[in-house]
């Protein structure tokens, strides 16, 4: 084995930026103490894809207590929940925050991080929150995604990778059902058997019906006017809940694969809820096991898991030793969620190298790992990560309880890390790179390492250069979901980066 690498004292140089980016770095650099045409650039930045984003989490939570007026629920004066109607005492009517101030901000907080104070830990406050308002959002589902959709094209990106759970109380009685088997081949066995997985899997898919549908008409999808939400491509990643029994968390795991070879909206499963709490811990190893097998059975199916969102004090020194190296080398995750506890794990350095070697990035949303962890600036391993050349992607993990938003995860990573707009622009460029969209990349070779350079079929007649794309490049485009995301980036790119050559000081305004 190779002697390991030592961690860099100072981080690589970045690349210089090419001529047409040259003016947009000039004035990035120009910009980096005036806060206002800070924000303006991040905001008309061009940002790929959002891959790490829960749908419930992602709403706005403004949104979800007009819903919740809408749909007349109440909301326990206690507890800030939201509950069905009647009223009980003790609840008042949703609706009465539309003119009650004091009520609405309550409920803000309640289900948000807002106002939350910046030096507690606020990872029980955090995860409290999606019970308070689950009631709501499951209710409007379409609506919801609506609303994200905009949020995400708002922020100038194409593209959209969101968590969710179709058919999961169905899969919770069938996993009960078939009961535990320490033997997984014959545990899944039980779940085929009389086609009962495959009812599942059909249940899944006519509600995902319905959840478009109702997005479709909430986002005016056809119409004269459709909302900004419908131009852009959404996949969604079956979450899987760690903290059930393993019966359970199998059934899920199992119906989130065969969705995933079955129905081109699902591209992936994930493990979701918090990596430190008692079951979740106990059942890791077992739960490794578990996607490793069910990788053999489903090939096809990505794979991406929450791990390494740990941190000193939040658990014991035994659980910081192997929760992403046991995503990486057990799982074979093709990303890994959050990891930010590396460099607490046993042979840490081969965990990064191995991640770097696969092509296994890493998804980074900074402000929930300093709300949840309390992890920010030096202590975070992003320059870890990127020295050892895994690939990184930005990403806002729950943004509406965060109160967040992607363009500022990455005016934090330039303030904070010193990015160039050169890398920032890579950052994008990862976003799509490593999606889970079928098809061919733009991109030759392993960008992470290799730096983007266009596969030769379009080599020369990227956007920007004033030459249209060729037809081997065109029929890449016309067959390649990704490429054809990674082309509409890009044709951001040359826009964006062509107001700042025009010489329009003040940048592109960000509407």
């Amino acid at each position: 084995m190779a002697a390991p690498l030592p961690l860099p004292t100072t981080r690589a140089t970045p690349r210089p930026p090419t001529p047409a980016e040259a003016p947009a770095a000039a004035y990035l650099r120009s910009v980096r103490s005036d806060p206002g045409l800070l924000r303006r650039f991040f905001l008309r930045l061009p940002k790929g894809g959002d891959l790490h984003n829960h749908l419930f989490g992602a709403v706005r939570t403004e949104y979800l207590i007009e819903l919740a007026g809408d749909d007349g629920l109440c909301v326990d004066a206690v507890t800030l929940t939201a509950v069905v109607p009647p009223c009980a005492p003790g609840a008042r009517p949703a609706v009465a925050a539309r003119t009650d101030r004091g009520f609405h901000d309550a409920i803000l907080r309640a289900w948000s991080m807002q106002d939350f104070p910046p030096d507690r830990s606020g990872h029980d406050h955090f995860f409290a929150t999606f019970d308070k308002y689950g009631l709501v959002a499951s209710l409007n589902q379409g609506r919801v995604l609506a609303q994200v959709a905009d949020s995400v094209a708002a922020g100038h990106q194409f593209y959209l990778e969101t968590m969710v759970n179709p058919a999961s109380d169905a899969a919770a009685r069938l996993g009960d059902d078939v009961g535990p088997d320490p033997d997984l081949a014959a545990l899944h066995a039980k779940l085929v058997a009389g086609g009962r997985l495959d009812r599942l899997v059909a249940d899944a898919r006519a509600e995902t019906d319905g959840v478009d549908a109702e997005f479709r008409t909430a986002a005016r999808c056809g119409t004269r006017h459709p909302r900004p939400g419908c131009a852009l491509t959404v996949r969604r990643i079956y979450q899987a809940f760690r903290g059930e029994t393993p019966e359970r968390v199998f059934t899920q795991l199992a119906l989130g694969m065969r969705l995933a070879e079955r129905d081109p909206r699902f591209v992936a499963v994930d493990l979701v809820q918090p990596e430190d709490g008692a079951v979740a811990l106990k059942d890791y190893p077992l739960q490794m096991r578990m996607v490793r097998y069910l990788r053999t059975v489903y090939p096809q199916a990505h794979v991406t898991l929450h791990a390494g969102e740990l941190w000193t004090g939040l658990v014991g020194p035994a659980d910081l030793r192997f929760h992403i190296a046991a995503a990486v080398r057990v799982a074979g995750a093709d990303r890994v969620g959050h990891g930010v506890d590396l460099v607490h794990e046993d042979d840490w350095r081969r965990t990064a190298r191995t991640m770097a070697a696969r092509g296994t990035a890493v998804e980074v949303p900074f402000t929930s790992n300093a709300q949840i962890l309390g992890v920010r600036g030096a202590e975070h391993p992003f320059d870890t990560y990127r020295a050892y050349g895994v690939p990184v992607v930005l990403a806002t993990d729950d943004p509406g309880v965060s109160r967040t938003d992607i363009s500022h995860e990455y005016q934090y990573a330039a303030a904070t890390y010193g990015l160039t707009y050169p890398e920032l622009k890579d950052l994008a460029r990862a976003s799509l790179q490593y999606a889970f969209l079928p098809g061919r990349s733009l991109w030759r070779g392993g960008p992470a390492r290799d730096g983007y350079r266009p596969v030769a079929a379009c080599a020369g007649r990227l956007p920007g250069t004033g030459l249209p794309p060729g037809t081997r490049c065109r029929r890449l485009l016309d067959t390649s979901a990704r490429a054809a995301v990674q082309w509409r980036q890009e044709t951001a790119f040359a826009s964006f980066e062509s107001t700042f050559a025009r010489g329009r000081r003040r940048g592109p305004h960000p509407h």
